[in-house]
């Protein structure tokens, strides 16, 4: 009996692979650099204003793997399809669509620095401290800042992956359309080359058993014959150079099958990447609101020590789960990342190879 594939067990596999490895590696590399020179040089004008810090991450600058212009140097170097044009564009877009993401990631990690202040400073908050308490002062300038902050995924809207969504899909149609009539243009021409040959070797072998009787029957034949014969020699070339012409127009059509077979795939699994990614920003953005909400009600009942130790407790035990969702977020970005620079590769591998054979 068959069992349907554990999904989450090759999303863990791949995660293990060498190369997802070294793109992490590569991506944290990039983003320990980017930390360290938006960051202020001193560490309490850090705590103040870590989650406004501008992050423009630039990652598909490092990870897009062949880098774009090696792809615009191909596509003016060889016969390129225009929806593997498309398809090298469409691509592009997406890492820049997963910079974005992560920039929304590293942002909040930025930015929820604050509310771990802000747990430890509650625990020194004593029963019955009043206003002027230091601590009271420091913990309502952290909550308000989290509070009135905007939120890092609102940027990466689901209005923004349902459009990508759409481009994608739209493109998947017209790449698998255009691989249907290539097939069944290859298809025809095979079919058609089977029945010519059988034609060609029909209607010479009639040639030659005229000839022949001909020749027999007829001094005049015996004549006419060496005329007859290189005629039909001269026919048999000029079939045997239409036929290589049609071998050469097949050759193409199967090489742009090919590109597109692995082009199309590409895409697909694409696609099925960002849907997951777009659930996952949805569950985040919905998550940072309601702890901005709650945020927000403490700055309004700040002198309310219950309150204020609930608002204390909820973001305490959501902490870890929070930040899990964070980082699985961050590693499907990385995984979408790796998947594009294969399906890239490929395609390229694909054009070349193919091309340089019918040279």
């Amino acid at each position: 009996m068959c069992t349907s594939p554990n999904v989450n067990e090759e999303y863990h596999e791949a995660f293990r692979t060498k190369s997802y490895i070294e793109i992490c590696n590569k991506a944290q590399g990039h983003l320990g650099k980017t930390i360290r020179l938006s960051s202020p040089s001193s560490s309490s004008s850090t705590s103040s204003t870590s989650s406004s810090l501008p992050f423009h991450m630039h990652l598909t600058e490092h990870l897009l793997e062949p880098r774009q212009e090696i792809m615009t140097n191909m596509t003016q170097s060889y016969k390129v399809h225009i929806l593997l044009v498309d398809y090298f564009e469409a691509t592009l877009e997406a890492s820049l669509f997963c910079d974005k993401i992560l920039e929304g990631i590293n942002s909040m990690r930025l930015s929820n620095r604050r509310i771990t202040r802000v747990v430890m400073l509650s625990k020194r908050v004593h029963d019955g401290a009043n206003e002027n308490d230091q601590n009271f002062k420091d913990i309502y300038k952290e909550l308000t800042s989290f509070a009135m902050q905007k939120n890092p995924f609102y940027i990466i809207s689901t209005i923004q992956f349902h459009e990508i969504h759409d481009q994608y899909i739209e493109l998947l149609h017209r790449l698998k359309s255009k691989r249907r009539r290539i097939r069944r243009t290859i298809s025809l021409k095979r079919v058609c080359k089977r029945l010519g040959g059988v034609v060609l070797v029909t209607s010479h072998c009639a040639i030659l058993v005229t000839l022949l009787v001909f020749s027999f029957h007829s001094i005049v034949g015996l004549v006419a014959a060496p005329a007859i014969v290189g005629g039909l020699v001269g026919l048999f070339m000029k079939r045997i150079k239409m036929k290589n012409e049609n071998f050469s127009t097949t050759s193409y059509c199967e090489r742009l099958c090919d590109q597109l077979d692995v082009s199309t795939k590409g895409i697909y699994i694409l696609i099925n990447d960002l849907d997951t990614m777009s659930r996952m920003v949805k569950r985040l953005h919905d998550e940072v609101e309601h702890r901005k909400m709650i945020a927000d009600v403490c700055v309004k009942n700040i002198m309310k020590s219950e309150i204020l130790k609930q608002v204390m407790k909820d973001f305490h035990e959501h902490e870890s789960s929070f930040l899990d969702q964070l980082e699985e977020l961050e590693e499907h970005v990385y995984l979408c990342f790796l998947t594009i620079n294969r399906s890239r590769t490929l395609v390229m591998q694909k054009i070349t190879e193919k091309e340089n054979i019918g040279l």
